[in-house]
């Protein structure tokens, strides 16, 4: 066999391999990487580098080694599951560089961080003075998490006292131009309601790039000719429209009628309906 047609087999087989591996120890290993985790990654990049080109080596005993070394990270993994100190041992713990508005300097030292890396740290989340921030922590993959003070912090719809209705994420329902059933059934939506918009809008469905659904039942697409030009969601702004049409309405029936009890009818139900417009405006805006 060619030199070169066995390193394409050698290399595409650890390739699948490693892949397998990387697949079996999860998502959070691909994310980010703890000390040890790095270290393994560095070794088993090594072995397979000499066992893809050094056709004199026996790939049984690189496999066997790719193997050692990912059983070890993998049992090192399940033990810190079960025990916070060997956890802390492996990963590492977080450190304390700010707290209640001052710097621990003693833990910058023990981090090797410098007043300059504080700070370029501090600005990557957007904070240019040490002043407004209350608690800073370092995390043991590197990440500076920081808690500003209580007047540099945003305003909530809570600090508001505003009671928000509860809402599911937006859902893509069309992507390149293919209909997504689940994200649909999520959203308890079905293609007649699909199709029905998209003829609101005069778009076929091959023709739509990207579709999201959010959990009001608006439709917005992304279309792959840019150049057509596609209306924005209009039913919020249709209904609240409606409404206040409505209880106009009200009012000019209360002022024409010279009936009493009429004119009371109409001036109660004009009333019920301006709370109900003043209730549901906030989120027929969003």
């Amino acid at each position: 066999m060619p030199g070169w047609v066995e390193i394409v087999i050698r290399s595409f087989s650890l390739l699948v391999v490693m892949f397998v591996l990387t697949k079996l120890h999860g998502k959070k290993q691909i994310a980010q990487l703890n000390v040890f985790e790095y270290i393994t990654g560095f070794v088993l990049g090594g072995i397979i580098a000499i066992y893809s080109i050094d056709l004199q080596s026996n790939l049984v005993h690189g496999l066997l080694a790719i193997a050692v070394w990912f059983l070890i990270p993998y049992a090192v993994n399940y033990i810190s599951l079960k025990s916070k100190t060997f956890r802390d041992l492996v990963q590492g713990k977080s450190t304390i560089l700010i707290q209640d508005g001052k710097v621990m300097e003693d833990n910058l030292k023990k981090e090797g961080y410098s007043t300059d890396e504080l700070l370029e740290k501090l600005r990557d989340n957007n904070y240019f003075q040490v002043a407004d921030v209350e608690f800073a922590l370092l995390e043991p993959s590197g990440t500076l998490n920081v808690l500003p003070k209580r007047e540099n912090q945003p305003l909530t719809a809570k600090d508001l006292g505003v009671k928000l209705v509860p809402t599911k994420e937006p859902q893509t329902v069309i992507m390149d131009g293919k209909v997504l059933l689940e994200p649909l059934a999520n959203l308890s939506l079905n293609t007649n309601w699909l199709e029905t918009e998209l003829d609101k809008m005069n778009v076929s469905i091959e023709n739509v790039f990207l579709g999201q659904a959010d959990n009001d039942g608006q439709l917005t697409v992304d279309l792959y000719d840019d150049k057509i030009a596609v209306p924005n969601p209009t039913e919020k702004p249709l209904l609240l429209a409606t409404l206040k049409k409505c209880q106009a309405d009200l009012e000019l029936f209360a002022l024409a009628t010279e009936n009493k009890q009429a004119k009371q009818l109409y001036q109660e139900n004009s009333k019920k309906l301006q709370h109900a417009i003043a209730l549901i405006t906030p989120h027929l805006r969003e």
